[in-house]
Parts: structure tokens; C-alpha cells; sequence
């Protein structure tokens, strides 16, 4: 079986007379997997309750006979007139109680009982219809939950989240004790008295905000399980998935992703940002993690401008094939896109489609039906997986606490992320991510940056990956509450303390001055990190056990541990009290590299190395041209390697020589 490459097909769009010239040129272009219906619920059914599929048939069955497989979406991300006409109950509310309109898309609440019903009436329909159609490859539930409404805070959401409170903590006095309701004369005598956080005079309860984030991912959940469950008894032998966005805060991936067959993304990195190849890496490395390594599905992404930034850059020549390519090295299955024909209507008009508005005598086709092509010969690859001995701990529970208000200081929960994980990704390290619940087994190498809300299972299971032999980094603002958003018991880090030998008296982030957008640093010195600097955090930190091998040089901390080392069991546990420099955590991390027994190899002119299965995936992300550092036979070109040289944007797929 080949790479899937496609996308989002709009037929509803355009005349019939234009039909059978998509599936012409779709043949033409390599295409073999359409996304079809994802916005068609208006056409599908016009009015309530009388359902057209007649154009829907038209195209399957053209689709078919043209050798073009489909994922076929049930249609129900955008409700359409009637229905908010006619259920305007439907229309979610803001937390400000801003009743929203329709006229876009996306305008439902998900809690809305009227509009689960009529939505698993149509996928039963779609499900009857089109349960045995030949073309039928993928069901595609929905689109990108969440992404325009993620927490509605009506009425009939007040009710939900009520009888999800009730299921969690069984009575009033379990939840007043979770809560801390104590504080501020919160306690509440039942269920009926509590509402959604909508606006309040000041700081909500934290708690209350956070349980209300994992009740909103719920929700949406249940939504797409009410579809899912209508498809699998339809046609179990149908994979089914639902489109992510990446890092996105509202939704909890990890909970999802057990109940997708395949994990598919939405990835639109700005290609005027010089960090998109780091962020989009490790955006594919989220998506082949949540399911611990199975190959994954990009969804989406742009041939080339979008149309919802300020200023839309259209890619580089040959960038949209070369961030495929990343796709595919990272684990990636299919290769798809938002969409097959540019709109000529409507709120995406200007966003790029794989058949542009200037037609077949264009740039991005001609780039297109050149990738389609590369990616059929390239069968060998699918279903192969990517070894990392590297991870990075990411957890949406710490996610949704650690950037609420009243807290220590404001944070990018993703910045913190990001900037670990970059220095991985310059030294052509793969790295997975883990939910604080997952095994350690097989990482030599576990960093766990800012794991703001730890249970005492999460905190066992780090302690337990030092002591086995493993390399442990844990950073600042980890183990502050537990899963009930209450200081951790024992003091900051909890249990962790033992295994870190260190103990958190005070925090002193550093402050932003007044009128400047200039990051905040202390100085630092230590052997391992050398003449360096902390930005954003520092902590009053004792060492109690710990080796202390840098310190805080500057202010009222001069002399205090910035950087920690414990040996416990056989492995060894590190804390650092503030975020290196660049430089700094550079030369940490090759430190620690070293010692877990990881090779690398330091970036140069932005080549990315990645090793998936046999192949050796080598992009050149940088302006200059740059030689391939692997030897072996480009399966692209034929070319031999060393010798071989790729200029900006350009790919080798190296297998070694026998």
C-alpha cells in the first residue's frame, strides 16, 4: 500500500460539468485519498429530515472508478440554517453569556442534547448508506473539535457539567473538599448551585476552572463518540478518525487518542517563521506519541498561503514538499490537504488548494503532482515506526493549571516545552512525548519540563525511571499541586524531593520590567552549564542530598543551586531552578546525552537527519546548500551519498548500501 496523498475534496462547491476533470487531474497528481463531505451538512440534508444523497453517490462512484479511495466525514462540524433556525437553543454562549450566531461554523454546543440528536441521525443515515460503497478507505468523524468553540457556558452546559461533577466526586462534600471551597465562603450545599466559571468579579475558583477545561474535552468527547460508536456497528472493519490541531490546550489528546484508529493532524506552521521546521517537528512527534508510536495521518496542511493570518506568505518554492517529507520521517502514513480546488466563495477563498486558482500552469501544481508521484513509489515506508530513546513528559492537566491566573507568573506551558525540545531537534536527537501515566521502559533519557499538576502515581513513575538506571531532568514549576489543583502534600515537588534530593523554599520569578518586552535573566555559573544566564524563574533551592553543579551568581540568590544532580539507584536525577540560555541548555543537554549513551549529531545549515525504519529522511531547511551527511543511495534521485548535495528545501531519501 502506497503513502496516501489527497485531501479535503469540496465537490458541493462546483458545478457537475467540473467532476470528472477533479478526478482527471486527481489521477494525474497521484492522488489517492479524498476527505469528502467534512461541510456538507446543508446539502445533505436541506431541510429537517429530508436527506439528498444522490450528488453524494455521483461522486463516491466517480471517485472509484478513478482509482481514488475515500474518507468519508460525517458532516456534522457545521449545523446548517434550519437547524439554528429552528433550534436557535442550540448556539453555544461565551463566558460572558454571549449568545453566538450562526453564519460561520462550528455553532453548536456540544452538551446540546437536540443537537447530538439530529447530528447521529444524519452519520445513522451516511453509516446505512455508504457502510459497503468500494471506495469507502476511512470515516472522518466531524472536524477539528473544539477549535472554534471549545467550552460553551449555557444553560444546558451548567446542567452537564453538573451530572459530570456528580459522577467524579459521588457527593457536595467531596467536591467542596477537591475545591477548597473553604476559601472565599465557596461551599456549596448542592449540585444545583454550582455553575460553569462564566465571568466573575475576579480570579475563579482554580479548581472549579480546571475541572471545567476537563469537562469541556469530555464533552466533546462524548460527542465524538456518539458518531464513532453509530460507524463501528455500522462497519467495524472501517478505521475511523477525527482530525487534531497539534499542541492544541483545549482538548486532552492523550484521553482521545485511545479511541481513534488513526491519529490524524491539522499542521499550519507560518513559513516566514525560522523556527517552523523545530515546531512542526515536534508537532509530528506529538501525533506519532499519542499512540505510542503507531503511524499517523496528516490531515491538513497548506500547498501553500493560508488566508487567516495578518499577512499570508505563501511557502517557499519546494517548502510544502519538504515539510511533508518531515511528516513522513516522523511517522507519518498520507500526506493530504486543505483542499483539492481553491474555493472561489467564501471565507477560505484566498486559502491555498492543491488545484490553485491559476490552474494546472502553476508553481504549487506542478510542486504538488511532483510530490504525488515521489510518494507512490515510496511503499516501503508504511507502517514502519521511529525509535526514540528520548522523552519529553507534556500533560494538558499541567497545561490548563500553570497558565490560569493566580499563579506564581504568567507562562507559556508550550514555550517551556518547546524550548527543550528544540535543543533535541538541532542535534538530530528523536525524541517522544509521554503522558505522565505512560511507561518509562525503553528511554534512557526522560525530561519533564514545568509538570505543574503531578498525582502520586506520576511522581512514582519518574522516580522509578532514575532509580532503574535512567537520566531524569526535572525543571522548575513540577509537582506545585496535585490532580485537585491543591499544593502538593509534603511541599513543592512532593515526593520528588526524595528523588531529587532538593527542597523548594520560596519561588522568586524573575519580574518583567515595566514598558519592556525584553526577556528577564539572572547569571549563572557551573561547571557543566560555564558562564551562562537563567531567564524568566529562579527558587530558593536547598540541596539536600543533591550534588550542586551550577548557581545563581547575581541578586538576592547569588550562591543558591540553579542545577542539580542526585544519584539515586543506578541512574541519576537532575533539577534545574530556572531556564538556562540557549547555549546553556545546549551544552546540559550533550551532557546528558552522554551519559544515557545517545548519540548525536549537531544540526548544520538546518539539515534535519531522521531515521524511520530502513531510510534515512535528510531535508535541508536551511538557505545554502548542504551535503548530505549519510552514505548510501538517495531512493529519490538514484544519487550516490557522500557526494550528494541538496540546496534549500531539498530532500534525500538515503538507504544504506548493502
Amino acid at each position: 500500500m502506497p503513502i496516501w496523498f489527497g485531501g479535503d475534496y469540496n465537490p458541493e462547491q462546483w458545478p457537475r460539468d467540473v467532476w470528472d476533470e477533479d478526478v482527471q487531474l486527481m489521477q494525474r497528481a497521484g492522488v489517492s485519498l479524498a476527505t469528502v463531505g467534512v461541510f456538507s451538512w446543508a446539502k445533505l440534508e436541506p431541510r429537517e429530515g429530508e436527506f439528498d444523497f444522490e450528488w453524494l453517490d455521483t461522486v463516491l462512484d466517480k471517485l472509484h472508478a478513478g482509482g481514488v479511495r475515500v474518507d468519508l466525514a460525517t458532516a456534522t462540524a457545521s449545523p446548517p440554517p434550519w437547524l439554528t433556525h429552528a433550534h436557535p437553543e442550540v448556539l453555544p454562549v461565551t463566558v460572558d453569556g454571549v449568545r453566538l450566531s450562526a453564519g460561520s461554523r462550528q455553532q453548536y454546543c456540544p452538551s446540546s442534547p437536540v443537537f447530538r440528536r439530529l447530528a447521529t441521525r444524519l452519520v445513522t443515515a451516511l453509516a446505512e448508506r455508504y457502510g459497503a460503497h468500494p471506495a469507502l478507505e476511512l470515516w472522518h468523524v466531524s472536524n477539528e473539535y473544539g477549535c472554534h468553540v471549545s467550552h460553551c457556558y449555557c444553560d444546558v452546559s451548567a446542567d452537564a457539567f453538573r451530572t459530570w461533577l456528580q459522577t467524579k466526586y459521588g457527593s457536595v462534600a467531596a467536591l467542596n473538599d477537591a475545591w477548597g471551597t473553604s476559601f472565599w465562603s465557596q461551599a456549596y450545599s448542592t449540585f444545583d448551585e454550582v455553575y460553569p466559571p462564566r465571568t466573575a468579579p475576579t480570579f475563579r475558583n482554580p479548581t472549579q476552572l480546571l475541572d471545567f477545561d476537563r469537562f469541556s474535552s469530555d464533552e466533546l468527547l462524548d460527542c465524538y463518540r456518539g458518531e464513532a460508536e453509530i460507524l463501528r456497528a455500522a462497519t467495524p472493519d472501517i478505521p475511523i478518525t477525527t482530525n487534531f490541531m497539534g499542541w492544541f490546550k483545549p482538548v486532552d489528546y492523550w484521553k482521545w487518542a485511545a479511541e481513534i484508529d488513526v491519529i490524524s493532524d491539522d499542521s499550519y506552521p507560518d513559513p516566514t517563521d525560522p523556527l517552523s521546521p523545530a515546531t512542526g517537528a515536534m508537532t509530528r512527534d506529538l501525533m506519532r506519541s499519542l499512540r505510542k508510536g503507531q503511524p499517523w495521518l496528516l490531515m491538513e496542511q497548506a500547498p501553500s498561503a493560508v488566508n487567516w493570518r495578518a499577512h499570508n506568505a505563501p511557502k517557499a518554492p519546494g517548502q510544502q514538499r519538504a515539510w511533508s517529507y518531515q511528516s513522513v520521517a516522523r511517522g507519518a502514513d498520507g500526506i493530504l490537504y486543505f483542499q483539492w480546488r481553491q474555493s472561489v466563495a467564501g471565507a477560505e477563498k484566498f486559502h491555498s488548494g492543491l488545484l490553485p486558482h491559476a490552474g494546472t500552469d502553476s508553481r504549487v501544481w506542478r510542486e504538488s503532482e511532483q510530490l504525488g508521484g515521489e510518494l507512490a513509489a515510496l511503499a516501503e515506508v508504511v507502517g514502519t515506526r521511529v525509535a526514540a530513546r528520548v522523552a519529553i513528559m507534556f500533560d494538558w492537566d499541567s497545561l490548563w493549571s500553570i497558565e490560569q491566573g493566580a499563579t506564581p507568573a504568567q507562562q507559556s506551558y508550550f514555550e517551556g516545552i518547546f524550548a527543550w525540545y528544540r535543543e533535541f531537534f538541532t542535534r538530530n536527537v528523536m525524541v517522544d512525548f509521554v503522558s505522565p501515566s505512560f511507561s518509562l521502559d525503553g528511554y534512557d533519557l526522560v525530561v519533564v519540563p514545568s509538570l505543574f499538576v503531578a498525582t502520586a502515581a506520576a511522581t512514582e513513575n519518574l522516580d522509578a525511571h532514575a532509580r532503574s538506571g535512567g537520566q531524569l531532568l526535572v525543571t522548575y514549576q513540577t509537582a506545585i499541586t496535585d490532580e485537585n489543583a491543591r499544593i502538593t502534600a509534603g511541599g513543592y515537588l512532593g515526593a520528588l524531593q526524595r528523588t531529587l534530593g532538593v527542597r523548594i523554599e520560596e519561588f522568586a520569578p524573575l519580574a518583567v520590567p515595566v514598558y519592556s518586552s525584553e526577556i528577564p535573566t539572572v547569571e549563572l555559573a557551573g561547571t557543566l552549564l560555564g558562564d551562562a544566564s537563567g531567564e524568566l524563574w529562579s527558587e530558593y533551592l536547598h540541596a539536600k542530598g543533591a550534588r550542586v553543579e551550577a548557581t545563581f551568581t547575581t541578586g538576592a540568590l547569588a550562591g543558591w543551586p540553579a542545577l542539580t544532580r542526585n544519584d539515586v539507584g543506578t541512574g541519576a536525577a537532575w533539577y534545574v531552578a530556572t531556564r538556562p540560555d540557549a547555549a546553556a541548555r545546549g551544552r546540559l543537554i550533550e551532557h546528558l546525552l552522554g551519559e544515557a549513551g545517545i548519540e548525536f549529531a549537531l544540526e548544520q545549515s538546518g539539515l534535519e537527519v531522521v531515521r524511520r525504519g530502513e531510510l534515512t529522511f535528510v531535508i535541508n531547511h536551511g538557505a545554502a546548500p548542504a551535503a548530505v551527511p549519510v552514505a548510501g543511495t538517495d531512493v529519490l534521485s538514484g544519487a550516490s551519498s557522500p557526494g550528494l548535495t541538496l540546496d534549500s528545501q531539498g530532500v534525500a531519501i538515503i538507504r544504506a548500501d548493502s
